[in-house]
């Protein structure tokens, strides 16, 4: 036993010295190690394996040793290391401290070498951290009595840029929206401010902008401000509702809008660009490309073809450095405006010149620019003079000079006064009175292009006239007043406006109350007492207030006191109406006298003629009858007559056959005068008419020795009538002419044709028909001999008349005393169209 603990002693000392050399080993190899692992371990047990030629129990009893001694080994080993490391750390970590304050410092010395102020706000905190120089741009009362919000901008930047700033920095920390304004402060200076969100803080950086930094700020200012004019430009023309194009130097296109492709008819911009689409036509794109050539500008009218419409185009071109651009305005309505205004203008200029009134225009250089015809004539001025477009001063002493303007102590103040027209606002109005005489309205009228219209009218006449109705106006008030009728004017609205002393006096009105205007409703209450009819005074008033249809109306008023009025009422241009009153209290009287007078002898008149009638039909047959015994005896079967009883027979014939024609002619007027006459109308033959009524007086031409003659176109023709009534007619026309001719006499019967009618003359050299008698050869028995053998009942002549009228023609007597008459019938050749135009 003490051996084996003696070899175990030798063993671990043994081992100990070998263990140090191990430990050292194993140390050196755990130092270099970074952590202490299971392949650490099994290197330190495959070394101590190695070193030592052990047992598997020996091994068991040494690892459990060493394992003592390894894990003693270890703890310190890690110890140590711990230490080396902590020291190591904090050398390092004070040598990055150092490094940080020394960035720091150096950043601090870059970030605050020139005036800026750091503004910082962290997440969730309303006040503000302020770094920097803020004595420089801001005020610091201003600071501490706004600190969380950054309205102390308000002190010393104007109120928009401070409004800005404000909304930038409420969108930096609302949203973290980032922002880099230029500003300029109250007092001038340049500032720049800019807003980042960084590390969850809202930080702005205000700083002074001078020297180069400040141009390059004001530059960065103008480009941005140029780049947003050239968008907004280019947003413009892309909007705008023109073509508008731009072409480079080799006449490519390089830009086209909206419009431009429309008006080319291009798919899209940029296939019209690539198309090279053009909008003029090929003389157009010619005319304009020389003018750029020589000019820089370009500026025509031309017409273009778009959308199938040809329109009118203001095209501008402007010649740039990289090519041209242009644009074409559509001017078609602007034209057509401007030549419906030269074609109103020019109308107008015609229409001023078929003026009756002067009209002169003066421009606002004060010459001539228009003149009338009325003008010229007016004032007699030279036509060559007018066309020079004169001023307003030469015409005036022109003028003046010729004495035909109004006398003026003092010219020149005159014609400033007139002269003030160029200056006023309102049209003033004249009155010269010239030394010739005349008198001429005036009226200038300010245009407004700073010219006069100076409108000129003779009214020497009007003034004449007006001076003539106002003497006229006197004389019918006198004469109203002095008239014996009662008139009265009621106006439009029924009241009196005028009234004379007749009509005061006539209804027994008192002047002072229709001095006041009654109502006509007045007016008829103080008249009824006179006259009370209700229809009457309504009439009246309708008469005096009715609004359309205003006629005359006449009534008969019939008073109280037995007086009769006639009145009437005069609708007056004006409106008004004249209500006039006459007393014919007498005449109605004379009236009703004569009237019954009338009724009494047109009785005894039809009377007449009812007798004449009667008498006529009762003598026409025991007339047949002698006639027809007178036939029966002188015919020779009834056996021979003594020649005494021939000569009784042949007077009772001619007797009988003269009453009987007479008695026919009293019938006939009786059945023309009753209206019952009806005429057989038909085709006349003019010579075969002559001579049947010629041959009616045979025996009387014979008998006094009187030659007929007969004057007849040969191709005088017919024409419609009743032939047996034409007959008549010329037959009473030759016995007449014959009973009133002298023997060894001759009587002329003619007949002519005019356009549309026929004419008869039959003329005699009797002893003619006496003024006083003339007008009564055609009344019934009216029969005058004048010591001619005529011996008639006065009924020739009156049935000519009515067989001529009733056949719608004339009858005209002319005739001389001492050389005879000529009586002449007009027949209308075509009875139907006559009876037409008589319906």
């Amino acid at each position: 036993m003490s051996g084996v603990v003696a070899a175990m002693r030798r063993t671990l000392l043994s081992c100990t010295s070998l263990a140090r050399y191990g430990v050292i080993a194993l140390a050196t190899a755990l130092s270099a190690a970074p952590e202490p692992s299971l392949a650490a371990e099994l290197t330190i047990t495959q070394t101590i394996s190695a070193l030592f030629d052990l047992n598997h129990q020996e091994f068991a009893v040494l690892t459990t040793a060493l394992s003592l001694l390894g894990f003693t080994v270890l703890a310190a080993i890690l110890l140590m290391r711990t230490r080396v490391r902590a020291s190591r750390m904090e050398l390092n970590l004070r040598s990055d401290i150092a490094d940080l304050q020394v960035q720091a410092d150096r950043l601090r010395a870059l970030l605050f070498a020139e005036p800026q102020i750091l503004i910082a706000w962290a997440a969730g905190d309303n006040r503000p951290q302020i770094s920097g120089d803020t004595s420089l741009l801001i005020s610091q009362d201003a600071l501490s009595n706004s600190p969380q919000r950054i309205l102390a901008f308000g002190t010393w930047l104007p109120p928009e840029p401070a409004l800005q700033m404000d909304h930038a920095v409420d969108a930096l920390r609302e949203a973290g929206e980032g922002f880099l304004l230029n500003l300029s402060t109250s007092n001038g200076r340049a500032i720049e401010a800019m807003g980042r969100a960084i590390g969850g803080q809202a930080i702005v950086r205000i700083r002074e902008l001078g020297g180069l930094r400040r141009e390059l700020a004001e530059s960065n200012l103008r480009y941005r401000t140029l780049a947003e004019e050239t968008e907004l430009l280019r947003d413009f023309a892309a909007a705008a509702p023109w073509p508008i194009w731009a072409k480079s130097v080799e006449g490519n296109l390089r830009y086209a809008n909206t419009a431009y492709v429309r008006a080319t008819e291009g798919a899209s911009v940029a296939d019209t660009i690539h198309r090279s689409l053009e909008l003029l036509e090929n003389d157009q794109r010619t005319e304009m490309g020389r003018t750029l050539n020589d000019n820089a500008t370009f500026s025509a009218r031309l017409p273009i073809v778009v959308g199938g419409e040809r329109r009118i185009y203001d095209v501008h071109a402007l010649k740039l450095s990289g090519g041209s651009a242009g644009i074409a305005i559509d001017a078609s309505e602007a034209t057509a405006l401007r030549d419906a205004m030269e074609r109103m203008a020019e109308a107008h200029r015609r229409t001023l010149d078929q003026l009756s009134s002067g009209v002169a225009v003066f421009d606002s250089q004060r010459r001539l620019a228009f003149y009338n015809e009325s003008y010229r004539r007016l004032w007699g001025l030279d036509q060559a003079f007018l066309d020079s477009n004169p001023d307003d001063s030469s015409v005036l002493d022109r003028l003046r000079a010729a004495r035909k303007l109004p006398e003026q102590p003092d010219f020149r103040v005159w014609k400033a006064k007139l002269h003030e027209a160029y200056r006023a606002m309102e049209p003033e109005n004249y009155t010269w009175f010239l030394p010739d005489g005349r008198a001429v309205s005036v009226v200038t009228t300010p245009n407004l292009e700073g010219g006069v219209t100076y409108l000129f009218d003779n009214v020497t006449e009007s003034l004449d006239l007006a001076r003539r109705y106002d003497r006229l106006t006197r004389v019918q008030h006198e004469t109203l007043d002095n008239l014996a009728e009662a008139v009265a004017v009621f106006g439009s609205n029924g009241r009196v406006e005028l009234f004379n002393p007749a009509f005061e006096k006539m209804w027994k009105l008192s002047a002072e109350s229709l001095k006041e205007q009654p109502h006509i409703e007045a007016v008829e209450a103080w008249c009824k007492p006179l006259f009370d009819d209700a229809l009457t005074w309504r009439a009246l008033r309708e008469a005096i207030t009715a609004i359309e249809n205003r006629a005359q109306v006449a009534l008969k008023l019939e008073r109280k006191d037995g007086s009769v009025l006639d009145c009437m009422t005069m609708p007056l241009p004006d409106g008004a109406t004249m209500l006039t009153f006459q007393d014919i209290t007498d005449t109605e009287n004379v009236e009703r006298a004569l009237r019954e007078r009338n009724e009494a002898l047109e009785a005894a008149d039809q009377m007449k003629v009812d007798f004449v009638h009667h008498v006529s039909y009762e003598l026409r047959a025991p007339l047949t009858t002698i006639i027809g015994f007178a036939h029966f005896l002188s015919d020779p079967s009834t056996g021979p007559l003594t020649p005494k009883q021939a000569e009784y027979l042949d007077y009772v014939t001619k007797s009988t056959n003269a009453l009987l024609a007479l008695t026919n002619n009293i019938l006939d007027l009786a059945t023309i005068d009753a209206g019952a006459m009806k005429l057989e109308l038909g085709p006349v033959n003019i010579e075969k008419a002559i001579q049947a009524a010629a041959e009616g007086i045979q025996d009387r031409l014979a008998t006094d020795r009187i030659e007929l003659k007969v004057d007849i176109d040969s191709n005088i023709g017919n024409f419609t009538g009743d032939e047996r009534r034409v007959v008549q007619v010329l037959y009473n026309l030759l016995a007449n002419a014959v009973g009133f001719s002298p023997h060894d006499a001759a009587v002329t019967i003619s007949a002519r044709r005019a356009e549309h009618r026929v004419i008869f003359t039959v003329s005699d050299s009797g002893p003619g028909i006496p003024a006083d008698v003339k007008d009564k050869v055609f009344d019934w028995f009216e029969s005058h001999s004048h010591g001619s053998r005529h011996r008639g009942a006065g009924l020739g002549l009156s049935l000519v008349r009515s067989f001529v009228e009733l056949h719608g023609g004339k009858v005209r007597v002319d005739s001389v005393v001492g050389k005879g008459t000529t009586v002449t019938c007009d027949f209308p050749i075509d009875q139907n169209a006559h009876r037409n135009a008589a319906e």
